[in-house]
């Protein structure tokens, strides 16, 4: 299995439209991505370049407390993960550079940006289909 995330950059955020790959090559989840911008790839404000990286589930994981996924082997960089939030943009910013997930795009915090809707319950779905390890592939 694999994550697969198309991206569309924006002037302050990234947006990702992003699928669960089963073995077979069939899509089996939708799902939708925030990120912080691409700023040449450095930490803690922007997101990470487009490649395929492994990834594992992960509980306590850098500051992260509950179970989420951990993106390793991104080039420079360190605590990476796929993990529950909904602002890549504004006045709160749930990333350093991580993937925030939901099912949707709105602007709920009324900013003007657009965010991620519906985190947890994304990110339990993905937790209850995906395995202890799988590749993430970003382009």
């Amino acid at each position: 299995m694999k994550i697969k995330i198309e991206r569309e950059y924006k002037d302050n955020e990234t947006l990702g439209t992003a699928q669960v790959i089963d073995d077979n090559g069939n899509s089996i989840f939708d799902f939708k991505t925030i990120e912080l911008p691409y700023l040449d790839n450095a930490p803690t404000t922007s997101c990470i370049p487009v490649g395929t990286y492994p990834v594992i589930k992960s509980v306590g994981w850098g500051n992260i407390p509950y179970e989420h996924f951990a993106v390793e082997n991104v080039p420079h960089r360190a605590g990476i993960c796929i993990h529950i939030g909904n602002y890549a943009e504004g006045k709160r910013v749930d990333s350093e550079g991580c993937i925030l997930v939901g099912n949707a795009f709105a602007d709920i915090n009324g900013d003007g940006h657009l965010d991620v809707v519906a985190s947890g319950i994304t990110l339990g779905k993905l937790l209850s289909i995906l395995p202890g390890k799988f590749e993430l592939e970003i382009i």
